[in-house]
């Protein structure tokens, strides 16, 4: 079995500053970092940090997109389908992170919105049946994927970040799993009841296996047969940026090493919660044995 990553490499400029910029407003950033992410790259990282191997897709520009094939490779990540591009450059967030940790982002695609149907057939040869593909929305030709990676047999994951009207346009009923926020949930369902959510998701998709985060309420999990429910954990929070990119991989990687979902959600939440606590968004992210030896316990 194989994990395919088809999914984003950004350069994060990220301005820590005491609030977020309001409308018309000229503020200074107490200071300024530059770290590898996206949302691909990040999700990748999660993964191998809790224990699999992954093979990375995805574009960055040939000038500048070095530094993110280095930290993959770093990470023991196979960067085979990563594509160079000469004439765009590549993708980059501006993250502003206030005093609280919380923060707000705005993307510039770059190369990742240069996807192929020939880069994605070629990618896609190398892999089939039972294999797991991981998808977010930080990319170009999502539905494209999605159907042949169907057609071929691939378990596909999809985490509809950032979400938008491109997400409902996707052929969903294909999906295995989805691993999404309570904003997300409710812009696929058209509800804004939280309560309802998972039900509503259950509904559509009754195939898929639905993870749902919620904040500080913790996580929910639901398939066919069963329903999870999993707390937070007291954390002070520095910077939320990759927190729920770390909660993904290590929630898939943990279910691929064989624990069971319950398990899989507290590993994944212990992650989540370390990363918080730490600045940036691939440095944020810890290593499984980390995970297992926190003594971290959910409210």
């Amino acid at each position: 079995m194989k994990i395919l990553n088809f999914g984003s490499l950004n350069l994060d400029y990220v301005y820590h500053v005491d609030h977020f910029v309001r409308p018309g407003e000229t503020i200074s950033s107490e200071s300024r970092l530059v770290f590898c992410g996206g949302k691909g790259l990040n999700q990748s990282i999660a993964l191998a940090r809790s224990g699999v191997q992954v093979y990375h897709a995805g574009a960055v520009g040939k000038a500048d997109g070095g530094i993110l094939c280095e930290a993959l490779q770093k990470n023991i990540i196979n960067i085979d389908f990563i594509e160079q591009r000469d004439d765009v450059s590549t993708g980059h967030a501006i993250i502003q992170v206030n005093c609280t940790g919380q923060n707000c982002i705005m993307l510039y695609g770059g190369a990742n919105q240069t996807m192929t149907k020939k880069h994605i057939d070629k990618t896609l040869q190398s892999f089939g049946q039972g294999d797991f593909l991981i998808l977010q929305n930080e990319i170009n030709m999502l539905d494209y994927i999605i159907e042949q990676a169907h057609n071929k047999g691939l378990i596909i994951i999809l985490n509809p970040s950032p979400m938008n009207e491109k997400i409902l346009s996707l052929p969903l009923e294909y999906v295995d799993y989805f691993i999404l926020n309570e904003v997300e949930a409710a812009d696929i369902c058209g509800s804004a009841d939280q309560e309802k959510l998972l039900e509503c998701l259950a509904k559509m998709y009754p195939a898929a296996r639905i993870v749902l985060t919620l904040g500080r309420y913790g996580v929910k999990y639901k398939d066919s047969r069963k329903m999870l429910i999993h707390g937070i954990y007291e954390v002070p929070v520095v910077d939320t940026t990759a927190a729920g990119d770390t909660f993904t991989g290590f929630f898939i990687g943990s279910l691929l090493q064989g624990y069971n979902e319950n398990e899989a959600l507290r590993l994944a939440s212990i992650a989540a919660s370390i990363s918080v606590s730490r600045h940036g968004a691939e440095t944020s992210i810890p290593y499984m044995k980390e995970v297992k030896g926190s003594r971290l316990k959910a409210l």
